[in-house]
C-alpha cells in the first residue's frame, strides 16, 4: 500500500507541485482580497484569483525553464512585472495611492510557485506565510515603528552589525599565550551578551512602569541589575513608603542573574550544567521568595511612575569594553592557574565579580571546557555572583534607606551562604 502511494505521488508530482503553488498564490490573494473587500469588482489590480493564477504561473515558468528554454522564467517574470507595473499606473492617476507593497507581494507570488515546483515547497511555504504575515500586519508594524525611538534604531543596527557583519569575519582559531584567545567565541559571547541586554531593554520599555516595580525589577535583571539598583536606592530616599517594594524589585533584579548564568552554561559549555544547576537556582530561590513575600505585604502600596533605569539598549563601544574585558579575564585566568592553580582561579573571579559577573561567568564556562576542572569553574562562578549580589547589597545600603538596604542585604547574605554550602556539599 505505501508502495502505492509512493508511485502515485512520484508519477504526479509536477502536478501536486502546480497546485501547491495555485494555494500559495490564493492565500496572499486572500489577505490583499480581504483589504480591498469594499472595493468593486474591477477596481482592484490583484484579489485572490489574480495572486493564485501568478502562483501557478510562476510554477509554469519554472517548469518551461526546465524542459523549454532557461529564459523561459526571467521573460514570463518580465512579462508579469509590466502588467503589473501598468495597472499600477492606472491606478495612481485616480487614487494617488504610492504604497508598492501590493505589486511587491505580486512579484513574490509569481516567485513562490516558481520555488514550490522547482526548489522546495517547505521553503516557498514559509515564503508565503511570512508575506501574508507581513501584508496583514500593515497598521500593526507602523504603530510599532512610529513607537520606535532614534537611539533604539541605532541600537538595533549596531547589534546586527556587531553579529552579522564583524563576527563572520573573526579567525576561528587560538591565538595568544596557550592559545587562550579564540576571536570568534570572544566575539560571540559579546554578541550573546548583548543580546539578553537588548531583549531585557525592550522587556522593561515595553512593560515597565505600567506593570510596575514587580516586572521592572524581573526584566531590568536581563539588562543591568545594578543600574536598577542604584536607580531603586536612590528612589527609596523620596518614596519611603514603598521601600519594601523597591527592595523587592532589586531582589527580583539580582535574581534574574542566576537564569542569564544557566544559559551562558547551556549555551557554551552544557557539561557544566549539571553541576551548576543546583547552587544557582538554590541562590536565586533565596533572592525570588524574599522578593515575592515583601511584595505581596506590600502591594497595596502606590505603583510608581519611575523611569526605565536603562539609558541606551546597546552601546558599542560597551561592546568593545566588554570584548576587550573578556580577553583580559582568559589571559588572567591562564597566568593565574599556571601561577596559583586553583586559588588564582578563585581569587580572579572574586575580584572580577565586584565589577561584573557576566565576564567572567563566560570566561569560566569557556575555559571549564579545556583549561580547568568543572567543579572548579562552578565555585568560581559562585563565588563571582555572591561577591557581585554582595556589592549591589553595599550599593542599596548606602544610597538608599536603612529599612531598603536591610531588606536587600539579608537575602543575598542568605544566597551566598546557600550557595557556597550546596557547592561544597556536593
Amino acid at each position: 500500500m505505501d508502495d502505492v502511494a509512493s508511485q502515485f505521488l512520484t508519477a504526479n508530482e509536477p502536478f501536486l507541485r502546480l497546485g501547491v503553488a495555485l494555494l500559495l498564490g490564493a492565500l496572499i490573494g486572500i489577505e490583499r482580497g480581504w483589504v480591498a473587500r469594499e472595493q468593486k469588482s474591477g477596481e482592484r489590480i490583484a484579489g485572490i484569483r489574480t495572486h493564485a493564477l501568478v502562483g501557478l504561473l510562476g510554477g509554469i515558468a519554472a517548469l518551461l525553464s526546465e524542459t523549454v528554454s532557461d529564459w523561459a522564467f526571467p521573460l514570463i517574470f518580465v512579462a508579469v512585472a509590466a502588467i503589473s507595473l501598468v495597472a499600477w499606473w492606472a491606478k495612481l492617476a485616480e487614487q494617488h495611492d504610492y504604497s508598492i507593497t501590493g505589486l511587491v507581494g505580486l512579484l513574490l507570488t509569481f516567485c513562490f510557485g516558481a520555488v514550490a515546483v522547482s526548489i522546495d515547497l517547505a521553503l516557498a511555504a514559509a515564503g508565503a506565510v511570512i508575506t501574508a504575515v507581513i501584508l496583514d500586519n500593515k497598521h500593526e508594524i507602523h504603530s510599532l515603528l512610529n513607537k520606535l525611538q532614534a537611539h533604539e534604531l541605532d541600537a538595533g543596527l549596531k547589534l546586527l552589525l556587531i553579529t552579522v557583519v564583524m563576527l563572520p569575519l573573526l579567525p576561528n582559531r587560538g591565538l595568544g599565550p596557550g592559545e587562550v584567545l579564540n576571536p570568534y567565541e570572544i566575539w560571540w559571547m559579546v554578541v550573546m551578551i548583548a543580546t539578553i541586554s537588548f531583549v531585557g531593554y525592550f522587556a522593561v520599555r515595553l512593560g515597565g512602569a505600567e506593570k510596575g516595580i514587580l516586572f521592572t525589577g524581573l526584566f531590568a535583571g536581563l539588562s543591568s541589575s545594578t543600574a536598577l539598583t542604584l536607580h531603586f536606592a536612590r528612589m527609596s530616599r523620596k518614596s519611603q513608603d514603598i521601600e519594601a517594594i523597591l527592595a523587592a524589585g532589586i531582589l527580583l533584579a539580582c535574581g534574574t542573574m542566576f537564569p542569564r548564568i544557566l544559559i551562558y552554561a547551556a549555551v557554551i559549555s552544557p557539561g557544566l550544567l549539571p553541576q551548576l544547576l543546583l547552587p544557582v537556582t538554590v541562590m536565586g530561590i533565596m533572592l525570588y521568595l524574599p522578593a515575592l513575600y515583601l511584595w505581596r505585604h506590600h502591594r497595596q502600596a502606590l505603583r510608581v511612575d519611575s523611569s526605565t533605569p536603562i539609558q541606551n539598549p546597546l552601546e558599542l563601544r560597551t561592546a568593545l569594553l566588554f570584548g576587550a574585558l573578556l580577553a583580559v579575564i582568559m589571559l588572567l585566568g591562564e597566568w593565574l592557574r599556571e601561577w596559583l592553580g586553583t586559588a588564582g582561579i578563585y581569587l580572579l573571579s572574586a575580584t572580577s565579580g565586584i565589577a561584573d559577573v557576566d565576564a567572567i561567568t563566560l570566561s569560566l564556562t569557556r575555559m571549564s571546557l579545556e583549561r580547568i576542572d568543572p567543579s572548579t569553574a562552578v565555585l568560581a562562578i559562585i563565588i563571582a555572583a555572591s561577591v557581585n549580589n554582595l556589592m549591589k547589597a553595599g550599593l542599596a545600603a548606602g544610597l538608599g534607606t536603612r529599612p531598603l538596604g536591610l531588606q536587600v542585604a539579608m537575602p543575598m547574605v542568605l544566597s551566598m551562604m546557600a550557595g557556597l554550602g550546596t557547592v561544597l556539599a556536593m
